[in-house]
């Protein structure tokens, strides 16, 4: 759920520092746009703004294909075909159920149907009355009860919990059509915030995901969340958590990057002190998650959510250079932490990146001199 202080800081943080931004001698300054010395992000191949695409963190042409035909036949067997070729333990098939049942979901808001309107995500209701037994549209259709849970419904209300309800349900008939896929199980991490499982219990559910994938990175965030403070846990359970994930990653895996994770979901509520993002505990776990960047694979699915948040970090700590070589890698997507908490993710993403460019040119740095 989005934290409500955390919007407010990021929109007060947009609000003053404006994406027209000036390089000089005493740093960075406010400028009126078309300023011959506004710092501009096209300079360095950046997309524009209204260019950005919101959807995923990173590029997935299959998907979009997928999503595409989907979304315009309303005929869900391409998404069927693709999830039935996607690697059951992998990361992508995970973010891929995700965007299934994100799609369904936001159809069905926009259009919920009436006397003479076919409600929207009909598609996925066909899947599942066609191929009950398809393990992938048992997945999609958990999730997109999850993901209606906390769209429609307020925690703690009769209606939360009967949609929590089904949506746990659903997630024990996907486990039941595939048990050796982690997802389900994933799925219901977010269920069993939603229901407040008791500690034991919501260990034993996570035992069965180590079981099946126990380097899963998008898992151990869904994880993360029940133990923060603000849910069923308190800083040092979140912070231990992300802490023993990061210790036990094989080389090459992003899940050294978890603490960065543990410090974005207890950010102080005065957070934009620039003390706060120099102090050793944000120092470590950036410099944690730079070296995840740097030893993971190049098509790791969850590289780019890890730069993303290095993004927001490394603007905060005014380390220009290095949050604009995480830039050039992630530019044109920005369906991702922490811009997705902000009811303008693209517009959010803006301004951080006006800030990396206006920093950068301020202390020499040029387009012939960007790192990569």
């Amino acid at each position: 759920m989005v934290i409500l202080w955390v919007l407010m800081a990021l929109a007060l943080f947009s609000m003053v520092l404006l994406p027209v931004l000036r390089r000089g001698r005493s740093g960075i300054q406010q400028v009126a746009p078309g300023d011959p010395d506004a710092a501009d992000p096209a300079n360095y191949g950046f997309a524009r703004q209204e260019e950005l695409d919101i959807r995923m963190p990173g590029p997935d042409q299959d998907l979009l294909d997928v999503l595409d035909v989907v979304q315009r036949t309303q005929d869900y067997r391409a998404a069927a075909q693709l999830l039935a070729g996607t690697e059951t333990e992998g990361e992508t098939r995970w973010q891929r159920v995700q965007a299934f049942a994100g799609a369904a979901s936001l159809e069905l808001q926009q259009r919920p149907g009436g006397v003479s309107e076919t409600p929207g995500g009909q598609w996925l209701r066909v899947w599942r009355a066609e191929a009950p037994k398809d393990a992938g549209g048992a997945a999609v259709h958990a999730e997109f009860l999850v993901q209606q849970a906390w769209r429609t419904a307020t925690p703690g209300t009769d209606e939360f919990r009967i949609i929590m309800e089904e949506a746990r349900a659903a997630c024990a008939e996907a486990a039941l059509l595939a048990p050796g896929d982690p997802v389900p199980y994933i799925v219901e991490l977010s269920v069993a915030r939603g229901l407040a499982y008791p500690q034991p219990e919501f260990e034993q559910l996570w035992l069965r995901i180590l079981d099946r994938a126990p380097a899963h990175m998008g898992a151990h965030l869904a994880a993360l969340h029940y133990w923060c403070e603000k849910w069923h846990g308190s800083r040092e359970l979140a912070y231990s958590f992300a802490e023993a994930a990061a210790a036990r990653a094989p080389h090459g895996s992003l899940l050294a990057a978890m603490p960065l994770f543990a410090v974005f979901e207890h950010l102080p509520e005065v957070n934009l002190v620039r003390s706060f993002y120099r102090s050793e505990v944000v120092t470590k776990a950036v410099h944690g998650a730079l070296h995840a960047v740097q030893s993971a694979r190049p098509d790791d699915p969850m590289l780019s959510h890890v730069r993303h948040l290095l993004v927001f970090f490394l603007v905060r700590s005014e380390r220009w250079a290095e949050a604009m070589a995480q830039l050039v890698h992630v530019d044109g997507h920005v369906g991702a932490l922490p811009w997705t908490l902000t009811a303008d993710p693209a517009g959010e993403y803006a301004v951080y990146r006006a800030l990396a460019v206006g920093g950068f040119e301020a202390n020499g740095g040029s387009p012939a001199t960007l790192p990569h």
